[in-house]
């Protein structure tokens, strides 16, 4: 069965960034990267984050987001966007509902994506908060997206 992607665009934080490929090779998951990251892969805090789970991870890594736009596209995949921009939750049950060969996108912790990368997504979804509140840990916006999908795509 295929299943939803996760993507991080130029992730900032290793730790966060070993967390979620510890989660992506738990939930048979695949993670792509999009470059430049904010570290460097072989970064300790990235290790330490993923454990030994790195090794076991569906890792694909992108050097930019137009290498990463001409393999979406060559793979037909719709690319929705995870962001707090959008009103529509993630658990709606519209048409934007994420399906299964989406590529789910978060942005990078420090300043989310471009406009040109909020311009290329077929959807924009948000993950529910209390008002006022900022944002979640990226860590923790891709677990809660990844529960979602394993409880409608399973392991």
């Amino acid at each position: 069965m295929t299943k939803p992607l996760i993507a991080l665009y130029q992730p900032d934080i290793p730790g966060n960034t070993g967390s979620i490929l510890r989660l992506g090779a738990c939930l048979g998951l695949g993670v792509h990267i999009i470059g430049p990251a904010g570290f460097d892969m072989t970064d300790r805090s990235l290790k330490r984050a993923g454990m030994d789970y790195i090794e076991m991870a569906n890792l694909t890594r992108h050097d930019g987001w137009e290498e990463f736009e001409i393999w979406r596209q060559s793979e037909s995949r719709r690319l929705v966007l995870m962001t707090t921009q959008s009103a529509t939750p993630y658990i709606d049950g519209s048409e934007e509902t994420i399906m299964a060969r989406d590529v789910v996108l978060f942005g990078r912790e420090s300043a989310g994506v471009p406009p040109k990368v909020h311009e290329a997504a077929d959807a924009r979804l948000t993950i529910p908060m209390v008002e006022g509140r900022r944002s979640l840990n990226l860590a923790m916006s891709v677990a809660i997206i990844a529960g979602e999908i394993t409880r409608r795509f399973g392991l």
